[in-house]
Parts: C-alpha cells; sequence; structure tokens
C-alpha cells in the first residue's frame, strides 16, 4: 500500500482561501481523470465539502506524487500553486488512513461528532466507482472509513460531543436562548434544496419555525423540498418560490438559511439593506412568543453586543490596529470578512516546507515524508493557536438594537456577503464564525474514546492490507505447484501405461497431498508475517525462492481486483 493525502481544511488553511478552492462537480470528474493520468497514481478519490479538499491516491513515488498531487489540486481549484502550498497537509501510508478514519468518525469535523461527513465520504467513493478511478485500495480504504464511522457513532456518544452544521450554527444565532425558544413562530427562508438546505429545512421545522419558504434555481426541486416539509408531521407550513422572489421573501422573514452551489454571492449587503429597511423599524424591547403572529417586521429579543464592536468605524478601526500589530510582529492576518491574527507562536520558520519558494513546487521539493507530515503538523498546531486567541463572538452590531434578520450562511464560496454584518439588525453566522465557535466547544469523554477506535481500525485495516498483498504471490505459488503435480502424473502415465482409473486417481491423489503439505506451513505463517509492519518483504522472498514469474502474480493481482471490483459495486 502507497496511499498518499495531499488536502487542505478549516485547520489548515483560512476561509478565504477555502472558498476559493472549492471544487465544483465537473472540477473533480477532471481532478480525478487528470490525476490516473499522471504518472506516479495508479487510483484516486477527492473529498470536497464545505470545509475540505483532499486528493486520495496510490502512488508508486512519493515526492513525485506530493508533487503531481499539490499541483493538480492547485489547477483544478483555481488557487495558484505557490498560494496554496503553505496551507497543504501530506498524510502517507498509515498516517492517510488514520486520517480518513478520523475524518469519518467526525473528529476533524468543525463540529466534532457531526455525521453529514459520512454522506459525503459516500458520495466521494460513489463518485470513483462511477468514473473507474476507485480501484482496489481507493474502495477498501473508504468502504472500511464509512464502517469505522458507523461503528464509532454505535459504540460511543460522539453524537454528544457535537451537533450537525446546521443545528452547530442555530445555536450560534440564538447566543443565550435555546434553539426551540428562539426559533418559536419564525418565518425562514431557505435558499438552495442540496442535502444541506434539505437538513437546514427539516432542522428549521423540527425546532419549531412556524413558516419554511424554499428558494431554488430548479423549481421542481424547491417544491419538492416544500411538499416533504408539509408532509413530514411537524405542523410547518411550507412553499417554494422562484429565486427572483427572494428580494421580496427577504423582508418578511426572520431567518435566512443559504447554502447553495453558486460561484458568487447570492445575497449582497444591499440586497440584505434594502430588505430591512424596507421592514418595521427594529424594537430594542425583546419579542415575546405571544406577539410572534405578525412575524414579518417583529424583531427577535436584544442579543449581546460583544465589547469594542458597536459601530462600523470601530471595526474598522481595529482592523486597521490588527493590521499594524501583525505587520510590526512579522506574522500572518487571515481575513475573511472579519480579521483574525495568528498567534506569533506560529512562526513560519518552524515549519519544514518554505512558503518563500519560487513556486509551490519548489516548495515541496526534496522535502522528505516525515517533514512534509510535519508540515501538516505545523499547520494544525497555527490554526489551534490561533484558536486560542479571545473570541470576538458572533457578528458585530449595534448594542441595543434586536436583530431583524439573522442568516445563516452554509455554502463554501460564501453565499452571504460577509459586509452584512454591519447593517444595524442583522447578525451573520458564517462557516469561518462557526469554525471559531466550535473551537471553544467542550471536549466529550466519548471523543477519546472514538480515537482508540480509529487507533485499533488502522492497525487492523494495515495488516489485512498487508495480507492482502501476499496473497497473489502465495496464488501463484500454489498454481505452479498444481502445474508441477499435473505434469509429473502425466509423466507417470508414459511410463506406466497399465495403470487402471483407480489407481492412477489414487497416485494422484497422493502426489497432491504431499505437494499441499509441504506448502501449508510456509504459506499460512507468511501470511501471519506479512500482517505485520515490514511484512511485504516476505512476498519478495517467495518470489526469488520459488522463482516465479512476475507476470503471474501481477495476473492473479488483477484478477483479483476485478473480482472485487464488481462484487462491491456501488458504495453502501
Amino acid at each position: 500500500m502507497s496511499l498518499l493525502v495531499v488536502g487542505l481544511s478549516h485547520r489548515s488553511a483560512p476561509v478565504s482561501v477555502l472558498e476559493r478552492a472549492s471544487l465544483n462537480a465537473d472540477a473533480k470528474a477532471k481532478l480525478l481523470h487528470d490525476t490516473l493520468a499522471a504518472e506516479p497514481a495508479a487510483e484516486a478519490a477527492v473529498l470536497a465539502t464545505c470545509n475540505r479538499i483532499e486528493l486520495y491516491a496510490d502512488v508508486d513515488k512519493f515526492h513525485a506524487g506530493v508533487a503531481e498531487l499539490s499541483t493538480l489540486l492547485a489547477q483544478h481549484s483555481g488557487v495558484a500553486l505557490e498560494e496554496l502550498t503553505p496551507y497543504l497537509y501530506v498524510h502517507y501510508e498509515d498516517r492517510a488512513v488514520h486520517h480518513l478514519f478520523s475524518v469519518a468518525c467526525g473528529l476533524d469535523s468543525m463540529v466534532v461528532g457531526e455525521g453529514q461527513i459520512l454522506g459525503q465520504i459516500k458520495d466521494a467513493l460513489a463518485l470513483g466507482q462511477e468514473l473507474h478511478t476507485a480501484g482496489r485500495l481507493i474502495n477498501d480504504l473508504f468502504q472500511q472509513a464509512l464502517r469505522v464511522g458507523k461503528r464509532a457513532h454505535s459504540e460511543t456518544g460522539i453524537d454528544r460531543a457535537g451537533q450537525s452544521l446546521v443545528t452547530f450554527g442555530l445555536e450560534q444565532l440564538a447566543v443565550h436562548l435555546p434553539v426551540g425558544e428562539w426559533a418559536a413562530g419564525k418565518r425562514a427562508l431557505v435558499i438552495g434544496a442540496g442535502s444541506m438546505s434539505s437538513l437546514a429545512a427539516a432542522t428549521l421545522a423540527r425546532v419549531g419555525v412556524a413558516e419554511i419558504v424554499v428558494a431554488n434555481r430548479t423549481a421542481e426541486r424547491a417544491e419538492r423540498l416544500a411538499e416533504i416539509l408539509v408532509a413530514s408531521g411537524t405542523g410547518v407550513g411550507a412553499r417554494a418560490v422562484a429565486m427572483s422572489a427572494v428580494a421580496e421573501e427577504l423582508t418578511r422573514v426572520d431567518v435566512v438559511v443559504s447554502c447553495t452551489g453558486a460561484t458568487g454571492l447570492v445575497l449582497t449587503g444591499d440586497d440584505v439593506a434594502a430588505a430591512v429597511s424596507r421592514g418595521a423599524a427594529p424594537d430594542s424591547a425583546p419579542q415575546t412568543p405571544a406577539g410572534l403572529e405578525d412575524r414579518g417586521s417583529a424583531p427577535d429579543p436584544a442579543p449581546q453586543t460583544p465589547a469594542g464592536l458597536d459601530v462600523a468605524g470601530a471595526v474598522a478601526a481595529g482592523v486597521v490596529a490588527r493590521l499594524a500589530a501583525a505587520a510590526a510582529a512579522g506574522v500572518r492576518l487571515a481575513d475573511a470578512g472579519v480579521a483574525r491574527t495568528i498567534a506569533p507562536g506560529t512562526d513560519r520558520d518552524d515549519c519544514p516546507v518554505d512558503p518563500a519558494a519560487g513556486d509551490g513546487r519548489a516548495a515541496i521539493a526534496g522535502v522528505d515524508a516525515s517533514s512534509l507530515e510535519l508540515h501538516g503538523t505545523w499547520a494544525d498546531q497555527g490554526e489551534a493557536a490561533a484558536q486560542r486567541q479571545p473570541r470576538r463572538g458572533v457578528r458585530a452590531q449595534v448594542d441595543g438594537v434586536a436583530v431583524r434578520l439573522a442568516l445563516l450562511d452554509l455554502a463554501m464560496p460564501r453565499d452571504i456577503d460577509a459586509a452584512v454584518h454591519r447593517i444595524p439588525g442583522v447578525r451573520l453566522v458564517d462557516i469561518e464564525s462557526l469554525a471559531e465557535a466550535s473551537a471553544d466547544a467542550p471536549m466529550a469523554a466519548d471523543v477519546d474514546a472514538v480515537r482508540g477506535i480509529v487507533t485499533e481500525e488502522v492497525a487492523a485495516f494495515g495488516a489485512a492490507q498487508r495480507a492482502a498483498h501476499i496473497t497473489p504471490t502465495v496464488v501463484a505459488l500454489r498454481a505452479m505447484a498444481a502445474e508441477v503435480v499435473a505434469m509429473e502424473v502425466a509423466r507417470l502415465d508414459g511410463r506406466v501405461p497399465d495403470l487402471d482409473e483407480r489407481q492412477r486417481a489414487e497416485v494422484t491423489q497422493t502426489v497432491r497431498r504431499v505437494v499441499d503439505k509441504l506448502l501449508h506451513a510456509p504459506t499460512v505463517r507468511v501470511k501471519q508475517l506479512a500482517s505485520e509492519p515490514g511484512g511485504a518483504g516476505y512476498a519478495e522472498a517467495l518470489r526469488e525462492l520459488f522463482d516465479l514469474d512476475p507476470q503471474t502474480v501481477a495476473s492473479v493481482s488483477r484478477a483479483d481486483a476485478a473480482d472485487q471490483n464488481d462484487d462491491s459495486g456501488r458504495a453502501s
């Protein structure tokens, strides 16, 4: 197994880079085809979500594989390689397996323990199977990752350690109120009708909103989602509208959740400002549930305002101050709408990958496997250091002004202009603010149990793969032995032609039993040894000792892979 993963995620890169590096469906397909066309890769899969892009491949050369996969990620994501390289992490062989299993269990998610990643892993495998880029290793790896993720959720309480991104986002909008109390009677607009938008709509219905309006570019999908919501038994009212009606609906609703595949903004600052100005003037007094009959203009309770962010001028001054401080300290400032300064402890001098190299290839050229993996750890530590800085809470708003419009942006790239948080009466929660908030969430004890499961499963997967690696050699050895038996029986027929059928069968069976007994102990033992680290060398020893034809061994491997692909079908 020579599994390599090259990627970036919310742990290694700022949101501003992640949203620019997103991949649509066509880009994923082209990336996979180009990866297989590249010399170092034999099979590949891409896992692309709102907060990660990872390219998995079976490679025969480590450094060439890292360089090629990094270049392909840059080409298809639209971010220059020299800009992307500082945020990339690399995992190889067992470390790569450990990474994917951790991702599948929700340990690497923005909201620890969320289960949506399992569906995304399943989709990644299905795409690889559809495009015939997923071979034996990728099929085994992703199928096992799905099983490990399901085991983690069934055997531990990891679900209690976190929620879906939607639920977590609504909690951030509700601030100190229970979500059910905050949502009761509200009117909501869901923009998009894909899997995430559908989950958002179902969650809104479950927590008690009075009405959900669904807007989507494809009218049929919006209407279908509205019908499902009405039939859900939650009592929510639902209807579908065209995207052209979004501006008008903004003046009537209290909550907006947007998650589309658009490459540009769906809601601009002007759109939101116009909608808020057309509604009634926000009331600073808290709104009680009894007065929710006319929610089109009724405000939410006044939220807690972060200190120092009471006016737009103060925000601008704060950004300037942070820029000046960052320049003086010589550190990076990652800004995706709200400034966030990386702590001085994450100095790039500690990283083995030099971002100052002329291009991305130069930055990674000649760096050994352990150093490239260390770069992933360094990036994680830098992000963790940034997240340990004092939180600014949710988006800024004017002190004493209640929320007129609550916006949850789950899209990557973003659907909603980040500048809308400066509009009085508007609260915005997006991927970046969710990342900041989730870093402060308490870690459940169940997380340790899941980590134990991942470690156990990684060891089992590695042993199984090493054992499978030697199987073609063992099969080829037994095939050669059977051929020798057949030749010797034929020679015996020539020398002793008077043997009857019963005698000939008895001689043949005796010779086969002798050969089987001679081969039994070595082949069983070599499989046991092969399952241990470094056991791949035993297969080579068998081939040398018995002078096995490499082409015969390779043909057995191809036949096994073809049989497995036929049996595996789609991701389950």
